[in-house]
Order: C-alpha cells, then sequence, then structure tokens
C-alpha cells in the first residue's frame, strides 16, 4: 500500500511586503485578513502584541491565509481597574506569573472568525492541521528570543467549524465558549432609522426617545484624517477611560492607532466625534467589512456618558448609518451584553481551543477557566414587536 504523500506546507510572514500573490483573493469578503488590515496591524499593532502573517500551500499553490499573534503580557501595566476584587487579584497575579506569554491564532482585537480562510478545494480540516504546525514552529522561535508561550489559544469559531479540531493535535485543549459576539440583523423593509424605530415596541421606543432627548446640547460629525491627528491627545485619553474600566485588558491600542486606521483604510474606517461646546467628550468608530459593518474601539468622558447616555446614543447612530448605507448587520461584539441586546443586538456564540504548556496545569485548565471566566449572567432583551 502506498503511503500517501503530504503535500501541505506553510510559510510565515513578518511584513506584508512579503505576503505572496493571492494573498487578498483568498482574504475577500473579510477586510481583517486584507494585506490592507494586516498593514495597519504592522505599523501600530499594540506594544506587547508580535504578529505573524501566515500561509498555507498545496504543491505550491496558495490555498490558505491566516493571522496570529503572540501577545507579552508582562508589558501590560494594568489588566484593568474596574473589579478591585480578591479574584481579580488572583488573576492578575496567575496571569503574570504562570501565564503572560501567549501566543493566538486569531485576531484578539476583534470578535469573530478572523482567524482562518481556505480556498473552498482545500480541506479546513487539513488546513487547520498545518496551522497547528505552523504554530509550533513560531512557539520554538519565540522561544529562542527568550519567550517560552505558556498559552496557546486559537479563536473565536462559530459551532459548525469546530469539526475541523476533531484530531489527535488537540486532544489536550480545553473547548471553552465566554461572551456571546452581539450582532445586529437588519431587515430587509427597513431604509432608514425611522423604519427601525416603527418596528420597536412602546418601551424600547421610549428609551430611544429618552436617549435622544439627553444628547441635547451634544453634536456629532465625522473627522478627517487631519482631525483625528489634531485631536489625537484627547482622543487615547477618551479611550483610556474606557479600557482601564474593562474587567480584563490584555493590550492597549498604540498611540498612533487610529491615525494608521484612517491613513491605510482611508473611507473604510469611519471615526465619528461627539462633541460639547467644541470640546471632544466621547468618539465611536466602525469599520467597513464587506456586507457588515463593525463596530470597533470607542472613548468617552464618564461624566458625559452617565449625563447624555452617550454609549446608547452610539449603538443607535451604528445603526443609523448602517441602515442607510444598506449594510445587512452591524458587528457589536463583546461585553455591555444587555444594552446591545436593548438595541436589537442577538447573541451569537463563538468557540476556542485553550492549552498551557505545563501538563499539569493544562490538567486542571476547566477549572481555571471556569473559576477566572465564569458564566456570565444576563438577561436577552426583546425590543421589537414581534
Amino acid at each position: 500500500m502506498l503511503a500517501l504523500k503530504i503535500t501541505s506546507s506553510f510559510r510565515i510572514y513578518h511584513s506584508i511586503q512579503e505576503l505572496p500573490a493571492g494573498w487578498d483573493d483568498l482574504a475577500s469578503g473579510n477586510i481583517f485578513l486584507s494585506a490592507t488590515y494586516l498593514k495597519v496591524l504592522e505599523l501600530s499593532a499594540p506594544k506587547n502584541m508580535t504578529c505573524f502573517f501566515i500561509g498555507v500551500f498545496d504543491n505550491e499553490y496558495l490555498v490558505g491565509i491566516a493571522l496570529s499573534q503572540f501577545l507579552d503580557l508582562s508589558e501590560v501595566k494594568s489588566f484593568g481597574e474596574r473589579d478591585n476584587c480578591i479574584k481579580t487579584k488572583i488573576r492578575s497575579y496567575v496571569f503574570r506569573n504562570f501565564a503572560s506569554n501567549v501566543l493566538i491564532l486569531g485576531n484578539n482585537m476583534l470578535t469573530g472568525q478572523n482567524t482562518f480562510r481556505f480556498k473552498n478545494t482545500f480541506s479546513p480540516t487539513e488546513g487547520v492541521g498545518v496551522l497547528s504546525n505552523a504554530l509550533e514552529v513560531i512557539k520554538r522561535k519565540l522561544a529562542k528570543n527568550g519567550h517560552k508561550v505558556h498559552l496557546t489559544i486559537w479563536k473565536d469559531f462559530p459551532q459548525s467549524e469546530l469539526e475541523y479540531f476533531n484530531k489527535s493535535a488537540f486532544k489536550n485543549y480545553f473547548r471553552f465558549s465566554t461572551q456571546p459576539n452581539m450582532v445586529f440583523h437588519i431587515r430587509e423593509n427597513w431604509k432608514s432609522e425611522t423604519d427601525y424605530i416603527s418596528d420597536l415596541n412602546k418601551k424600547y421606543r421610549d428609551q430611544y426617545k429618552r436617549a435622544r432627548k439627553k444628547s441635547e446640547g451634544i453634536s456629532k460629525r465625522k473627522l478627517s484624517l487631519e482631525e483625528i491627528a489634531e485631536q489625537n491627545p484627547k482622543i487615547y485619553e477618551l479611550y483610556n477611560t474606557v479600557a482601564k474600566n474593562a474587567p480584563f485588558n490584555t493590550f492597549y491600542l498604540s498611540e498612533n492607532h487610529f491615525i494608521t486606521l484612517k491613513e491605510v483604510l482611508k473611507d473604510k474606517f469611519l471615526f465619528y466625534g461627539y462633541f460639547q461646546d467644541d470640546n471632544l467628550v466621547g468618539f465611536d468608530t466602525l469599520i467597513k467589512n464587506g456586507e457588515s459593518t463593525d463596530t470597533y474601539f470607542l472613548g468617552y468622558d464618564e461624566n458625559e456618558q452617565r449625563e447624555k447616555m452617550l454609549y446608547l446614543n452610539m449603538l443607535y447612530n451604528m445603526i443609523g448609518y448602517s441602515i442607510k448605507k444598506s449594510f445587512k448587520q452591524v458587528i457589536f461584539a463583546r461585553t455591555a451584553l444587555e444594552i446591545k441586546s436593548s438595541v436589537g443586538a442577538k447573541p451569537v456564540y463563538l468557540f476556542g481551543l485553550i492549552k498551557h504548556s505545563n501538563s499539569f496545569i493544562n490538567y486542571f485548565m476547566p477549572r481555571l477557566f471556569v473559576f477566572f471566566e465564569p458564566e456570565m449572567k444576563w438577561q436577552e432583551r426583546h425590543p421589537f414587536k414581534d
């Protein structure tokens, strides 16, 4: 019996200048795997992040592309200041001392399957196996530079793609699911924000009216590249206000990140500033991604947020823009599940795989994961008449 010749291989790239021809053809439909977006990461990734771009080949033909990121959590000054409790302190201690070097297949800055793409004629299961081998090579390269990887994580996959991981290479991984991706689906009969409001039931129409009434005195406008650069110190201050109040941070954006996004993505990246008396008090961002708009990072002054219901108004504005421009959905990502649900977003559950390099610690991974990431209790809202 003849042995099956393995023809699949991989190559690891450190710059978009090295990417092979055909990369963007495979990325088509997902801007977050395109060379253009990867250039943003190359120029302005968080300081504690190193990116690797992986090409999968079959008989020297490019059949798959993927993104991997290495995070050095020892460089993160604060994992978040919102929850000052014993569990948070224990988690910070554990991550700094036993899990500070993290290798991810996927994009830790986003929610969703922005991890890999394969040609339709190529087996995803085989492709995942090739990517697993690529991660081992990356681990060896990192170890030579003094960064032994503690945690290996694959993120974020829908239930339908978990079958790709039913192979021996993943038997020691713990499968997990955390907060869902909140996705707002735009109905075909909606042509304007007014159509959306008309489909809300009375309770949530009143919520909409109350939020809009509260926001009086706040003006919103789209910022150009020059205006983003001019306002950048204040923008970063507002971003940090939100970031530091997150329950857990594994990175902080570089100070030039929004400027780089606008320079590189141009009209695919939208930056809206919220002003009171010509003072910037908040901002939100959107990235156009095929038939979807993806909400990106935002920031606001805490006092103005409470007084003017800024965050809720931002959600309504993102919905209004996406309806007006005939997008099919808005990706609201994780966190703030109930308020996103109150405007009509629905939960889409995603899954990941995680493994610790220490076999003893890895044996207890199911218990450790549940301890540090307990299931979040939240109530889904139903804002529409039907």
